[in-house]
């Protein structure tokens, strides 16, 4: 037992090396077996929301949900143990990137026995309580860690640049899209991908009963839901076509699978959405050093989403809202919320040279975790 103690310190010590970056390929692994943590995340949702029977812990869907956590654990595990068969040690065998991933996955295996003595004490939440579960808290925090890494590899990463292809940033897209599918389902009491289109349309007929002030409430959370990791991204990267429409698609299928796909009208809007919003990157190039063409993108994009999202629910139901003030006045407010959050993500132009000092440090700190 000491002797492994000690093998164990001994692999813990810095061996002084600078840390790399893995090859995009590697964190395009690491993506795609995010994807299937992610989707049984997914089905497991569509199980608490749809089987009132659930009594146990143990199911086909926690089945699949713990196995992408297992292979993509592995996979992030298996980087950091190459790493250590060339003679690295300590922070200088993590990859560039992977350390937050790598610390979250015995966080999230702590979380997951938390869970399941949760579970088997106190039973099986199917309502609203599942959204603050202290224990599901813990697991999405720490999931989050894990499925971002490519995102936090990409980001500084030498062979990337300022204005890389769809193809290069697509573990990046696909990782930041699926922790948005994260804050969307533990924000879901305030999702309005999960109206169905005549419901919407209902909605906004009429201002005597608390219908109108839910919906309105509900756009305005899933608005900045959905806009900030683009704002996030294009204040680093010159965004290449496909970007929003890849992290849109993608952001739809938890709504979707909570709500067994009976509202896809309401999906489709934010997926041609998405396109719009990429139509408008080409258009105007926002990026943090065009700050005027950064503002004009988030406010226009949030004006476009919510202009197609009621657009396409009015021609399902047939008719327009019977409150035009409504129908009308909401696109324009989820602009001003867009522009808002350009203002704040990009308060000032960046400049052609990195920023000196500690702020800068911690930027690139951010992006070596």
């Amino acid at each position: 037992m000491a002797l492994a103690d000690a093998g164990i310190r001994r692999l813990l010590v810095d061996s002084g090396e600078p840390r790399g970056w893995v090859p995009l390929r590697t964190d395009l692994v690491t993506a795609l077996l995010g994807v299937w943590f992610g989707v049984g995340l997914m089905i497991d949702a569509w199980a608490h929301t749809t089987q009132a029977e659930l009594e146990t812990f143990f199911t086909p869907w926690h089945a699949v949900f713990y196995s992408g956590f297992a292979v993509v654990s592995g996979w992030i595990l298996w980087q950091v143990w190459r790493n250590v068969r060339t003679g690295r040690q300590g922070l200088a065998a993590v990859p560039t990137g992977y350390l937050a991933g790598l610390v979250a996955v015995p966080a999230f295996a702590a979380f997951g026995f938390a869970d399941m003595m949760w579970h088997t004490i106190l039973g099986i939440e199917t309502s609203l309580d599942i959204l603050f579960s202290p224990s599901h808290l813990g697991l999405v925090v720490s999931m989050l860690l894990i499925i971002t890494t490519p995102l936090r590899s990409a980001w500084n990463a030498p062979d990337i640049g300022d204005r890389p292809t769809l193809g290069r940033l697509l573990p990046a897209l696909i990782g930041l899209a699926f922790a948005t599918t994260l804050v969307s389902l533990f924000l879901s009491y305030g999702d309005a991908m999960q109206y169905q289109s005549l419901r919407i349309v209902e909605a906004f007929s009429t201002v005597e009963e608390n219908g109108a002030s839910r919906l309105a409430l509900a756009m305005v959370v899933t608005n900045v839901i959905m806009l900030a990791p683009v704002l996030f991204l294009a204040r680093r990267w010159q965004l290449p076509f496909g970007s929003v429409t890849v992290m849109y698609t993608i952001a739809v299928l938890m709504p979707g699978a909570q709500t067994e796909f009976t509202n896809v009208p309401v999906l489709a809007s934010f997926m041609v959405a998405g396109l719009v919003s990429d139509l408008l990157i080409r258009r105007l190039r926002p990026s943090g050093r065009r700050r005027g063409a950064y503002w004009a993108f988030a406010g226009l994009s949030a004006l476009a989403t919510w202009s197609l999202y009621l657009g396409f629910s009015s021609v399902v139901a047939g008719h327009l809202p019977a409150v035009p003030e409504l129908w009308t006045g909401t696109p324009v407010i989820a602009g001003l919320i867009g522009l808002a959050l350009g203002a704040l993500l990009l308060p000032n132009a960046v400049g052609s040279e990195p920023a000196a000092g500690p702020a800068a440090s911690s930027v690139v700190d951010a992006g070596r975790a």
